[in-house]
């Protein structure tokens, strides 16, 4: 019986990770994300993630999230945004763009 009710807690902790959430940040290129002269530069984050960098969400308090699905937020770089989606690791997979 102990063995089902832990094996339940692990499944419903596992699901719960897996549930959407919302997530606040700029939108920056991976390269200058690691750069504190960068942060907000709107410019170099469109031309960056034009020339193949990939693009990351960065929070207020400096949390670099990369970005599974890159075609969900290329079209927003440089901008400030929220997104809903589902965190694995330090990895989102948006559903939704705001």
């Amino acid at each position: 019986m102990k063995k089902t009710i832990a094996i339940a807690f692990v499944v419903l902790g596992l699901a719960a990770n897996a549930m959407a959430a919302e997530f606040t940040g700029f939108v920056e290129d991976q390269s200058c994300s690691r750069n504190a002269a960068m942060k907000g530069n709107a410019e170099c984050a469109k031309k960056c993630i034009k020339g193949g960098s990939p693009a990351v969400l960065v929070t207020d308090d400096g949390k670099v999230y990369k970005i599974a699905n890159q075609d969900m937020i290329v079209s927003h770089a440089g901008e400030n945004v929220t997104v809903e989606g589902s965190l694995k690791g330090n990895t989102l997979t948006i559903a939704s763009v705001k």
